[in-house]
């Protein structure tokens, strides 16, 4: 006889998370001064909202910004009181340059950080290559809403997306103080 608790527990079966009725709500925002003057194509959060697909989750908004922090927050912002996504996933500006304020954007909207979601990225991609040590990406939780940034390479983004997807439905159960 199977257990309440383990018949709400999510299954990995053909590429897909079964066992959740849930549909939450995610933004997906790059962040890319190229991208959002149209001067390359958002390889990223193509790949990014086609891993989503994997999991019966409704990408509610999608967005190219440029790498301005003030913009930046108020996407996070807006998105988390305003649209009330259960999840955001920002692509992008998470590296060394000097544009590259991602992490320091959401720093200052997050209300606590949840650390193990980069480190788990960044260790199991490190697998795959060395550069991922150079991802300076943050997660944290803003209301009832987790915020994830992810790299803004196509294979970055999905690879470290592909690490923690699995993970993501419980986080976010917690999150909304669901039955764990």
């Amino acid at each position: 006889m199977r257990s309440e608790r383990s018949e709400r527990s999510p299954e990995r079966v053909e590429g897909r998370v079964e066992g959740r009725v849930e549909r939450y709500k995610v933004a997906v925002l790059t962040i890319s001064d190229k991208c959002s003057k149209g001067q390359r194509e958002d390889k990223s959060g193509a790949a990014v909202q086609e891993l989503l697909k994997q999991v019966p989750w409704e990408v509610v908004k999608y967005e190219i910004i440029p790498d301005e922090p003030d913009m930046i927050k108020e996407r996070l912002i807006y998105y988390s009181d305003n649209l009330k996504v259960g999840l955001v996933l920002t692509n992008g500006g998470t590296g060394f340059t000097a544009r590259d304020l991602t992490p320091e954007a959401t720093r200052e909207v997050i209300e606590r950080e949840v650390p193990g979601i980069p480190e788990a990225m960044r260790v199991e991609c490190l697998k795959i290559t060395k550069r991922a040590m150079l991802s300076r990406a943050i997660a944290g939780i803003r209301g009832r809403t987790l915020i994830i940034n992810l790299p803004g390479s196509t294979k970055g983004a999905k690879e470290s997306l592909e690490v923690i997807l699995d993970t993501l439905p419980h986080g976010l159960d917690m999150i909304l103080e669901k039955e764990h």
